[in-house]
């Protein structure tokens, strides 16, 4: 293709603002948001201008319009997309987890579009804490004497380690020595924690007896941890009262 030509097709390209004022691309546009539809549409065309400039000719713009939807597809897979739950488990840590009650969201949604007291003290006109009603909450519902809220489970045995057995020794079997999710890894929790790891019985069995012969004037803790994301199906026990 001579350089007349290869201009002459390259001039056929539409711009990106043509491209989001195509009708069909509304959806996507609801879907993924102005900037993201956006940002597809450029990688596409520069694509397309690529192909052009290798002596291709410059595609209709349904074609465009195709493209553009198939990268989304490809750089969102399953961006903001309902899905069912029929894995039988509840709590699913790659499905959002707990399903909130309409009553909660409607709170939240609520909440979101006003200022509220969120950490200030509306009785003393000064600074508050944003956990103080939360814990106070929590205290009254579990009978506890204090109560900490965070958003993972990873945080929750960190500080719990932490707070509780920092120095000092903590009893996990070695059938429970897990790493869940991306890098959950319970002896490298503990030991960011400030624990130290005792390990007692095997891989696939674990008795009371073992945790009591363990057990020590060192001792802080009994770590129990849930297999969660695996299972040992044959010749293994795990004391339910260790």
């Amino acid at each position: 293709m001579d350089k007349v030509e290869l201009n002459k097709e390259l001039r056929k390209l539409p711009s990106v603002e043509q491209v989001l004022e195509l009708d069909d691309l509304q959806p996507q546009i609801d879907r993924f948001s102005h900037p993201l539809v956006t940002g597809s549409i450029r990688e596409v065309l520069a694509e397309t201008r690529r192909q052009i400039s290798g002596g291709g000719a410059c595609p209709p713009p349904d074609e465009l319009l195709r493209s553009v939807k198939e990268h989304l597809g490809r750089r969102w897979p399953g961006f903001l997309t309902p899905v069912i739950n029929g894995t039988g488990v509840i709590l699913h840590t790659n499905l959002g987890r707990a399903i909130l009650s309409a009553e909660a969201t409607a709170v939240l949604a609520d909440l979101s579009g006003h200022y509220y007291g969120l950490e200030y003290d509306l009785a003393t006109g000064e600074r508050g804490v944003r956990s103080k009603d939360l814990e106070e909450l929590l205290c009254l519902l579990t009978g506890a004497e204090a109560a900490l809220v965070v958003n993972n489970n990873a945080a929750a045995v960190f500080l719990i380690l932490n707070a509780l057995a920092e120095g000092v020794e903590v009893i996990v079997s070695r059938g429970e020595l897990v790493q869940i999710g991306g890098g959950f890894r319970i002896p490298d929790i503990m030991r960011e924690g400030g624990a130290r790891l005792v390990e007692v019985g095997t891989t696939n069995k674990t008795h009371v007896r073992d945790y009591e012969q363990a057990i020590t004037a060192k001792t802080g803790l009994l770590l129990k941890v849930h297999h969660s994301n695996f299972s040992i199906r044959v010749f293994s026990q795990a004391d339910s009262t260790a």
